[in-house]
This record gives structure tokens, C-alpha cells and sequence, in this order.
């Protein structure tokens, strides 16, 4: 018989891999930075565990390594925005969104660097800004003549904020995407529209929100930072919220390039040669091709420092999107539930694999035959698949004795 694995070291794993030690002993990092790195190292390692598939024709055995399931990972957090895409696009109503770019001032990046808590106060100061504005937009069609809607007691868009800790060039630069329905729904009406957004309004409504976040968290000692800013951007913070309108039927694609991807690609990757790392990236500005070469312990700090604290949220929903009432079940989805299924059968891991490289990664090559799930192995020891039936029906039992199946695995 022949056993198969699919385990091989990418790049990124192995940069780590040969310079974890000089990480640990040398920049110090934070806890959550040595777990994921961790996670991302042994990624598809063997011996960590994994499902036995055999072929019943052949006799012929594939062993499919467990993956480690951190955004860190290049492989795991492209399948990680893949899930994330779908759920989040199961929630977007069946309009236009505008896609907007909330920025901040340079001289503000070190605060958030050195006290990563703060970041907090980015997604507060989006959110006021935008219920501030379509409070606004809502009470001054109150008074417009003609306007049949009138003042709408509640009235609320959807918005979805995806925090991004990097650009480009990777380095640290926090700002929000944020994905934002062109209308709203209220108590007395069930949906509105609204496609025209006061610019100088959010970008200066947004610089006041956010400096006044971080005075009351700061304290005095941030007055006069306050105070600068003010003053060198008298214009206010800018905020991207062109018209560049994400329709339903492509807004899977739009919000997938934004949600959740890794910090870099193994693509970006040009070269390692043990002690540099050269990379590319097209700049922001003009789309130039730029290619840097850094050393391997400044390219790992420079990926790091993106890493979040553990269980902080860098995707959140707000507004219509954030609420379960009864009356918001007549919006109409950009995807039906009725096909909820469908796309979350593309996110399967065999159905990935086959949509993305064009082969099935349980059908046998030599004999065509579809291989079946033998048995699991988790810390170097095998999990019969009868032991884990028998647990799930404890559990089962145990939440509702009432329904216990008469018939149960022999």
C-alpha cells in the first residue's frame, strides 16, 4: 500500500522557520504574535494531525495534513476571507454600496502602534460619523418641499467596517474600509435611498470624532498633539467616498478584496537568500511597480506588527447590519437564503481546491475511484470516527434527553 501527503514548507514558513529564535530573543513579541506564528509554521505539518482518506479499489492511502486556521497565514487567511466574504455577503441588502476609505493623520500612527486599544476608537469614530450624517440627511428632507418620506423616526443604514493595520508597503498605517448601503430603512418606512454623501462633512466630522476618542482616552497630555493636528489639517482627515458604487450582484467579488486578507502574499515575495527579503507592491499613488529589499529580521517585524490581540474584532457590523428585528426581514438580500447553500458549498475544502486548481483532491489519479474518510489523527494519536459519533450523541443526549434516537452505531 502508499500513502500520499500534500505537506510542503512555503516560503513564509520557512523566513520564520530558520529566524524564530533571533524573533523570540530579540524583538520580544507579543503574545498573540508568538501563537500565530506558531499556528502559521506548523501549518500542514503531519505530525500535528490530519484525516486518512484510502481508495476502496486500489487500497491506496492520502494523508491530508490539519491546517493551522490563522489570518496570519497566507494559505489559511485567503480561505479565512473566502468564509467571511460569504457570511458577510448572506447580510448585504440588494442595493448599491458605496465603498469608503476613513484615513487618519501620520503623526497619530505611533499612538495606536504603542497602545493597540485605541484602534477601538476608529470604529467609534466611523460609526458616529455616519449615523451623525443620515441623521442629518433624514432631518433636512424633513423640510424639503414635495419630499413625500418626510422625517423617518429610526432612520438607518447598513455598514460593515474592516479594520487594515498595513499598506502597500507594509507598514503600519492603520484606516477603515467600510462598506455603506446608499439608503436606509426606519419605523415608518421600509427603505429609502440616498445617493448623494456630504464629503467635507465626513472628513471633517470624522477628524473631530476620532481626536475627541482619543482625548477622553489619552487625557490632557494629548492637547497639544490635538491641537497640531487641528491646525496642519485644516481640511480634516481624508476620507475616500467617491462614487465608485459596488453593485449587489458584484459585491461578493468588491468586499472580498478588502475583508480579511493576509498582510502579504507568498506571490509578493521575490526572493530569500537567508539573511534579505525583496518584495514588490504597486504603489498606492501612481501604481508604480516598487521592489525593496529588507533585512529578514526587519521584514518580520514589519509582518508582525499587523498581528491583532487576540479575539479583537477587525471586522464589525453596524446599523441594519448589526440588528435582528422582524421588520428588517422584508429588506430584500442581495442573495436569497435560498441560495445560501450553494455558495457555501464552494467553500469546501474539497470544492475549493477543485474550483481553484481544477483537480479533485479525493479522486485517486491512477484508478479515478473517490477516496472515503478512514480515520482522523490529532496529537500523534487516531480518533476512531465511531468514538466520534458516540460523543457528539452524548452531547446530545445530554441538551435534549427527549429526542434521543432509538437506533444508534453498533
Amino acid at each position: 500500500f502508499k500513502i500520499l501527503h500534500n505537506g510542503s514548507m512555503n516560503i513564509l514558513q520557512k523566513i520564520f522557520k530558520e529566524h524564530y529564535e533571533e524573533m523570540i530573543y530579540l524583538q520580544h513579541p507579543r503574545d498573540s504574535v508568538i501563537e500565530n506564528v506558531d499556528k502559521m509554521i506548523n501549518c500542514g505539518n503531519p505530525s500535528f494531525g490530519g484525516a486518512m482518506y484510502g481508495c476502496g479499489h486500489c487500497g491506496n492511502l492520502k494523508f491530508v495534513p490539519f491546517r493551522c486556521k490563522s489570518r496570519f497565514c497566507p494559505t489559511c487567511g485567503n480561505k479565512y476571507s473566502i468564509d467571511r466574504t460569504t457570511s458577510m455577503s448572506f447580510k448585504i441588502i440588494k442595493t448599491p454600496h458605496r465603498h469608503c476609505v476613513f484615513t487618519i493623520a501620520e503623526e497619530l500612527r505611533p499612538f495606536f502602534l504603542k497602545d493597540r486599544s485605541l484602534l477601538n476608537c476608529l470604529f467609534s469614530a466611523v460609526n458616529s460619523v455616519i449615523s451623525r450624517m443620515f441623521f442629518k440627511i433624514n432631518k433636512s428632507q424633513r423640510f424639503t418641499p414635495g419630499f413625500t418620506p418626510g422625517f423617518t423616526p429610526g432612520f438607518t443604514p447598513g455598514f460593515i467596517c474592516v479594520l487594515h493595520t498595513f499598506g502597500r508597503d507594509l507598514k503600519w498605517n492603520p484606516h477603515i474600509h467600510c462598506l455603506l448601503s446608499e439608503g436606509g430603512a426606519g419605523a415608518s418606512i421600509p427603505w429609502r435611498k440616498v445617493d448623494h454623501f456630504n464629503y467635507r462633512l465626513l472628513r471633517d466630522s470624522f477628524q473631530t470624532a476620532l481626536l475627541s476618542e482619543l482625548h477622553s482616552r489619552l487625557g490632557d497630555s494629548f492637547k497639544k498633539v490635538k491641537s497640531s493636528i487641528y491646525a496642519n489639517h485644516k481640511n480634516g482627515f481624508y476620507v475616500r467616498a467617491l462614487p465608485n458604487k459596488c453593485e449587489p450582484s458584484k459585491v461578493i467579488k468588491y468586499i472580498g478584496r478588502y475583508l480579511g486578507r493576509p498582510v502579504i502574499a507568498t506571490s509578493r515575495i521575490d526572493s530569500y537568500d537567508g539573511d534579505f527579503v525583496t518584495f514588490h507592491y504597486n504603489r498606492h499613488e501612481d501604481e508604480k511597480l516598487i521592489t525593496e529589499t529588507v533585512p529578514v529580521l526587519d521584514f518580520i517585524s514589519m509582518l508582525t506588527q499587523h498581528i491583532p490581540e487576540k479575539h479583537f474584532k477587525m471586522i464589525r457590523y453596524y446599523g441594519l447590519y448589526a440588528r435582528h428585528r422582524k421588520s428588517d426581514l422584508k429588506l430584500h438580500r442581495a442573495i436569497s437564503k435560498e441560495k445560501h447553500w450553494i455558495f457555501l458549498s464552494f467553500n469546501r475544502w474539497r470544492d475549493c481546491i477543485l474550483h481553484s486548481f481544477g483537480y479533485d483532491p479525493l479522486k485517486y489519479p491512477v484508478c479515478g475511484e473517490i477516496m472515503l474518510l478512514l480515520k482522523l489523527y490529532y496529537r500523534h494519536k487516531p480518533v476512531p470516527l465511531h468514538e466520534l459519533y458516540e460523543r457528539v450523541m452524548r452531547k446530545h443526549r445530554s441538551r435534549s434527553p427527549s429526542i434521543v434516537p432509538k437506533s444508534s452505531l453498533s
